[in-house]
């Protein structure tokens, strides 16, 4: 006898959780059974894999080697399965896409337009994840390909899909806010910025632009979101440094948002549709990937031309 595949994915579940609870919840199987698996797994082997302590499930030296063995394996299988599911030739059957949650929500409704009226037979299953996770999930295999920043990845092919500009936002009455041209980084000295207060591309480029322009980081107040950062900026608690496809986006709603582009080539990075190096996906990819270039070039397209009218 050898390990089944599911009782790989339950020693994963595990591995990832540290808990056999929220493992059979997450793979939606009852807790008895999976732990009778994983019993007749270790059986199978001659090896104790896990160590049933009362803070929760602790992998053993062995354990830690096979699970990460079967993320691999699962990974693997899950190529295959995307071989058999994809035609080389065109856009059809279900992608697991990845993507930042500064990207997702203004780039992805119009793109799936647009995708289903050309191809009627692609699906979508989308998760937004910030870029460490989308990296761990694009190389488990949880993910055929990611929309994100290709300096936060390793070993994998892309295509840029456009170049992520940042904004800045103020309140109405701020003094940079009678301007509409692009903004210098020499206007920003002593300024506070207001940040998600994570560590993620954006807040790293906004640290970057902080340093460079003398201005300084919020360490008072950190959002939860993009919103609640402009809307703190809005009533006067600081300068929100925000992606474009967001800022665009929202000043063509609002007509009153007080934004401007920052002039420096620290302010702009590239996003990609990214995906493995080893992907069998990778002719498919590349035609989504153009797709998605026209669909963000319209975009941003409209979305420049609202804000300048």
């Amino acid at each position: 006898m050898r390990p089944t595949l599911r009782q790989l994915q339950y020693l994963t579940a595990i591995a990832e959780t540290g808990r056999f609870g929220e493992a059979a919840k997450r793979l939606n199987v009852s807790q008895p059974g999976l732990s009778s698996q994983i019993s007749n797994m270790e059986e199978e082997l001659g090896a104790v894999l896990i160590e049933r302590a009362p803070s929760g499930a602790l992998l053993t030296p062995k354990g830690l080697e096979i699970a990460a063995r079967a993320k691999h394996i699962l990974r693997d299988v899950e190529d295959l399965k995307a071989v058999a599911r994809h035609d080389a030739d065109q856009l059809e059957g279900l992608y697991r896409i990845g993507v930042l949650p500064i990207v997702g929500p203004y780039l992805l409704p119009l793109a799936v337009r647009q995708l289903h009226a050309k191809f009627p037979l692609l699906r979508f299953h989308v998760r937004e994840e910030p870029a460490n996770d989308l990296e761990t999930h694009l190389h488990e295999g949880l993910f055929d390909t990611i929309i994100s920043s290709v300096a936060d990845h390793s070993r994998v092919h892309h295509v840029s899909l456009f170049d992520e500009e940042l904004w800045i936002c103020v309140a109405p009455d701020d003094p940079l806010a009678r301007d509409p041209d692009p903004v210098a980084l020499s206007d920003l000295e002593g300024r506070l910025f207001l940040t998600l207060g994570s560590r993620d591309r954006l807040n790293v480029a906004i640290e970057n632009i902080a340093d460079a322009a003398g201005a300084i980081i919020s360490n008072e107040y950190e959002g939860t979101s993009l919103d609640s950062v402009r809307q703190m900026a809005e009533m006067g608690a600081g300068i929100a440094v925000l992606p474009s496809l967001y800022a665009l986006s929202e000043a063509r709603r609002d007509p009153h948002l007080k934004i401007r582009r920052i002039e420096h080539q620290l302010a702009s990075h590239p996003i990609s549709l990214i995906w493995r190096e080893s992907s069998p996906l990778a002719p498919n990819l590349i035609t989504l990937g153009s797709a998605l270039q026209h669909v963000a070039a319209e975009l941003l397209s409209e979305n420049h031309l609202g804000h300048s009218r």
